[in-house]
């Protein structure tokens, strides 16, 4: 796996931060996607910032991200682009960035612009867009992923270093695993979600999204750290020391579920990659987490969804798109007793998930299960999005970390798996897949 660094690393002054940029605005056009951006910030504006985040890291400041630029999804507030979540009758303005753009940004990375999502995050396919259907990368038959559909194809362009996502039911790992980009889904409160239009405010994260595993890991480091504005922001606090037990847990093939053909092979090659740098892997029966993972859109979890946006959509029903309204309105009817039910199911899984992750360093699973093409989803959006969100949909609800990684290609495409761990294990999941084998060069 090839590092975005190295086109930087020698980006010292204003002449090569002009060249830097302006390569980067021609690839842009080259391109020609048009449907991964909602906002493009200006080239000479761009250009200042690169030069100035190199001129200060040159003059002793530290500045780890000079002379990367990176993209945002579209319901997280960069000052000066109007936040939209991909749907304009929503949009505002903000006066100031999100903390976690504002803290990038005080590492010397340059915002290039904000990106296209499902709308109002709503979805893991990257078609609900009034800006259009966010199409792969490599094969534009078929789609990006979502909802944060737009930052992944930014990346795997290769228009961007690194971009924000957010993910809430597999948001940003999805997307991640479909263009084989390392994808970072922190334990939930370590990175803040001020200035971000909500999902399900309880169970959204930010994530980040590279080519590079210790790009998108530095990123999400500087990211962290409570903010006043988030609540549920948290410090980070170890269940157990540091270091590797050297064991992951793996799904018998009977609860894999139906995959893309090939793809349970590569599964399989991916577990015994562990297996041959000396882990000992164990069965996991994850039906617990898979019962878990049905909440998120047929359970109770999904009214949150109301309560972030509900009353505009169902005051511009115009202006939303159909998939997006009827999931979004059908919420209003839970009752709510179904939540406290819901609630109880779910500490009682967690409960579970806490027994098991005791045991081992990763649950590794594949991170979706095929790769659907854009008429597929045209055809049945709704049974199209839940088959995508099989192994990721629990991850938040459980209180889990999670980390998506390439994991080699099937019939010329990405495949990918996820390292799924217990809550603020992040970083060991860095360490699992650096030592299996999966942390790129």
């Amino acid at each position: 796996m090839t590092s975005t660094a190295p086109e930087t690393s020698t980006a010292l002054d204003t002449t090569t931060a002009h060249e830097l940029v302006e390569s980067r605005f021609r690839r842009l056009a080259e391109a020609d996607r048009p449907e991964v951006w909602i906002g493009l910030r200006p080239q000479q504006d761009v250009t200042e910032e690169v030069a100035a985040a190199l001129a200060e890291r040159e003059a002793g400041e530290y500045r780890p991200l000079a002379g990367t630029l990176f993209a945002v999804k579209n319901n997280i507030d960069v000052a000066g682009l109007s936040t939209t979540a991909a749907c304009p009758a929503f949009g505002y303005t903000p006066e100031r960035d999100a903390p976690v753009v504002s803290r990038l940004r005080a590492a010397g990375a340059v915002v290039l612009g904000s990106t296209n999502l499902d709308q109002f995050a709503t979805g893991l396919v990257g078609t609900r867009s009034p800006h259009g259907a966010v199409r792969h990368a490599e094969d534009p038959t078929r789609i990006s992923g979502g909802s944060s559909s737009g930052s992944a194809v930014a990346v795997a362009l290769g228009l961007v270093d690194f971009a924000l996502g957010t993910d809430t039911a597999g948001s940003g790992r999805v997307p991640a695993a479909l263009h084989g980009l390392y994808g970072v889904k922190p334990t939930k409160g370590l990175v803040p979600t001020t200035g971000i239009v909500p999902a399900c405010r309880s169970q959204d994260v930010v994530t980040t999204m590279a080519r590079d595993l210790h790009l998108a890991r530095l990123a999400f480091d500087l990211m962290t750290g409570p903010d006043d504005g988030d609540p549920g922001s948290r410090q980070a606090a170890p269940m157990r020391p540091a270091g590797l037990d050297r064991v992951v847990g793996y799904v018998h093939p009977v609860q894999l579920g139906e995959l893309a053909p090939g793809w349970a092979e590569a599964y399989d090659q991916a577990i015994a990659s562990f297996e041959q740098r000396g882990f000992r892997t164990v069965p996991v029966d994850v039906e617990p987490f898979l019962a878990a993972a049905s909440l998120l859109y047929d359970g109770a979890f999904v009214a949150e969804r109301y309560t972030a946006v509900g009353e505009f959509v169902e005051a511009h029903p115009d202006d939303v798109d159909p998939v997006v309204a009827g999931i979004i309105t059908a919420a209003a009817s839970i009752p709510a007793h179904r939540v406290f039910a819901d609630l109880e199911f779910v500490a009682g899984c967690t409960r579970t998930a806490r027994t098991v992750f005791r045991e081992i360093d990763a649950l590794v699973l594949p991170t979706t299960t095929f790769h659907p093409t854009l008429a597929e989803v045209a055809a049945d959006p709704v049974r199209t999005n839940s088959r995508l969100g099989r192994f990721t949909n629990f991850v938040n609800l459980l209180d889990l970390s999670a980390l998506a990684v390439p994991a080699g290609r099937v019939d010329g495409l990405p495949f990918g798996i996820q390292l799924i761990g217990d809550v603020f294990e992040d970083a060991r999941l860095v360490d699992a897949a650096r030592e299996g084998g999966f942390g790129g060069c």
